[in-house]
């Protein structure tokens, strides 16, 4: 007796659970995921010798290893600096492109990475979060927040020749747009078309933590908290940063008034109704069910951490020059 034919509706849907099934068993890898995360830190916070912080920077490494693109290089025990030649506090994890920026200058075994290569840092820590200790943190952070980032360079693009802020005229220090020239009877004025949509980049700030219970819900100064929280992870976002215009505006437009007006802003033209929820940053969250009780929160990072990387794309270009005049200002 011939089989019977399956209807294409059968078809369908059986496409749409063999579809289904499949994600569903991504995100249960990612949960599992998490609870083995979690179980390694805990197994570092058992041990009570010298070797376990580097353990517990080799488990966080581990992590950011699995959920960033290969374009990035994630180096332990590093120093940050910029071309003024301010040196930051030693950095547990540096996620750095060195396909635009090659350089790690080097003392020995000490390495120093220039700060318009890094895109994110990270403070390993155990229990030591709270109290007298978060003035160690404040200190590290602010030790990232001096350093500033170039506009000296000059780069091929698409379009011409990129020359950084030696496009610019300046006034005492401050960047002025150039002007557009009288066509048409109509006066010259501010050349927009100028402005850069990354004047002075900075580095994504994580805190990685063991404290499960903290009475401070989320740490400043720290753009990012990831902690164990029972067996799995729980990620807290700045409440600083709540939408994409906001950390574009942090990232690449670091504070800096020389820079003023020739900044770019955050901005889309004729925007579709769907912007809205796709600038908010609460949105990037995965949860395991429809009511969306509990969340997996390495996935949400995923998500959540990519799309801060994007914002940045690729570091803001490299000023050979600035470390030139570095150097040898500096010399014996």
């Amino acid at each position: 007796m011939p089989k019977k034919k399956r209807s294409h509706r059968s078809i369908q849907q059986e496409i749409k659970e063999d579809a289904t099934k499949v994600i569903q068993q991504i995100s249960e890898n990612y949960i599992h995921l998490e609870k083995s995360i979690t179980s390694q830190l805990n197994m570092a916070a058992e041990r009570h010798h010298v070797t376990s912080g580097t353990f517990r920077e080799d488990i966080w490494k581990s992590l950011f290893e699995q959920i960033i693109p290969r374009k990035f290089s994630i180096e332990q025990s590093v120093f940050l600096i910029d071309s003024h030649g301010h040196v930051s506090k030693e950095v547990d994890l540096a996620i750095f492109d060195e396909q635009y920026t090659p350089y790690i200058f080097r003392h020995g075994r000490i390495k120093y990475i220039p700060i318009e290569a890094v895109a994110v840092v990270v403070q390993c820590k155990s229990k030591n979060v709270k109290g007298k200790d978060m003035k160690v943190l404040t200190d590290w952070s602010r030790s990232i927040t001096k350093l500033n980032t170039s506009l000296r360079s000059i780069t091929r693009m698409f379009n011409g020749i990129a020359m950084g802020e030696y496009s610019y005229e300046s006034d005492k220090g401050k960047l002025l747009l150039p002007m557009t020239k009288e066509e048409n009877g109509n006066e010259p004025k501010p050349d927009v078309r100028k402005k850069l949509t990354q004047t002075s980049t900075r580095p994504i700030q994580i805190l990685c933590h063991t404290l499960s219970k903290c009475s401070t819900p989320y740490i400043e100064p720290f753009d990012i908290n990831i902690h164990p929280e029972g067996d799995r992870l729980k990620v807290r976002l700045s409440s600083r940063l709540q939408d994409l215009a906001s950390w574009s505006d942090a990232l690449n437009h670091k504070e800096n008034v020389n820079y003023d007006d020739i900044k770019a802003k955050f901005k889309a033209e004729n925007p579709s109704s769907e912007l809205g929820k796709a600038l908010l940053m609460e949105n990037y969250r995965v949860y395991e069910d429809q009511v969306k009780q509990q969340e997996i929160a390495l996935l949400s990072l995923t998500f959540q951490l990519n799309q801060l990387l994007m914002l940045i794309n690729n570091p803001i270009l490299f000023p050979h020059m600035a470390y030139v005049n570095m150097f040898n200002n500096n010399g014996k």
